[in-house]
């Protein structure tokens, strides 16, 4: 068993306490009114809304803020737990048991005969393990070789995120581009047969192709070894600064971005863009 370090030592609570809270705010005699009413699908929206905190805390790398939102998206686990147990389908003990005991089946590679500290003589590459990996996962989830590629893919996924993992499952039977030239080729024909769409003023076609448009922008970003979400968060966050900037310089002269041309706007925006 891994001990406690100093740093941890100096910590008033731990996971027992956090459970304890849990069973604490769902005590129907004395607990919180809001939390007694909820459920595992009235919980769902704030377990994403916390994901999303703290990917952009570490995005804007706020380590202090990346640990606040660490315990908020934590306590979505121990909420979970706490209800899995009220219902006796499972409790937090049960959750950490079973991603233990997934993490050593799926890394045979580290964990000899599935120990916590059986080593491993020897190495394995990335592609190895990555092909290792998904073997497990069929023999786990009785997927054959030739059925189900994509049946594990969550729909409940972002559309850029499932879209790229879509991508990246077949890509592992070979239903991919060799080379990055070939995706891009495929960008470029999704980019005129939208433009073609456009041009017939076919409002159905349009949005088909848009969709085909975006899903080949996707895989161009696979095939660089970007995260398609990731870099479209960069791309919002780089308009949100610049149109900050225009708004900034506009009020600076006494004047609103809703009063000026679009020429004037166009002017601002590349003032902005100069400044990155």
């Amino acid at each position: 068993m891994t001990e406690l370090t100093d740093v941890h030592k100096g910590y008033e609570f731990g996971i027992a306490d956090l459970l304890r809270i849990m069973e604490r705010l769902r005590d129907p005699s004395d607990g919180c009114p809001w939390d007694i009413k909820q459920t595992f699908t009235s919980v769902i929206p704030h377990t994403l809304e916390e994901c999303y905190e703290l990917v952009d805390a570490i995005q804007q790398g706020d380590l202090p803020h990346v640990a606040e939102e660490l315990g908020d998206v934590l306590f979505q686990v121990i909420f979970y737990s706490e209800l899995g147990k009220e219902l006796g389908a499972f409790d937090f003990h049960a959750v950490v048991d079973g991603i233990a005991r997934k993490l050593l089946r799926r890394h045979p590679h580290v964990f000899a005969g599935g120990a916590v500290e059986g080593r491993v003589l020897g190495s394995v590459t990335t592609d190895e393990v990555k092909a290792n990996w998904e073997a497990i996962k069929r023999k786990e989830k009785g997927h054959s070789k030739t059925v189900g590629v994509l049946a594990d893919v969550p729909k409940a996924l972002p559309a850029l995120s499932r879209a790229q993992k879509l991508q990246k499952k077949a890509a592992t039977v070979g239903f991919d581009w060799g080379e990055l030239s070939g995706v891009l080729a495929k960008l470029q024909e999704e980019m005129d047969e939208f433009q073609q769409a456009v041009t017939e003023n076919d409002d159905e076609s349009m949005a088909e192709e848009l969709g085909d448009l975006i899903f080949s922008a996707v895989n161009v970003a696979r095939h660089l070894g970007y995260d398609a979400e990731g870099v479209l968060r960069q791309a919002n966050e780089k308009f949100e600064t610049r149109f900050g900037d225009m708004e900034t310089a506009s009020l600076e002269e006494g004047s609103a971005l809703s009063d000026e041309s679009i020429l004037q706007m166009e002017a601002r925006w590349q003032s902005a863009k100069s400044r990155d």
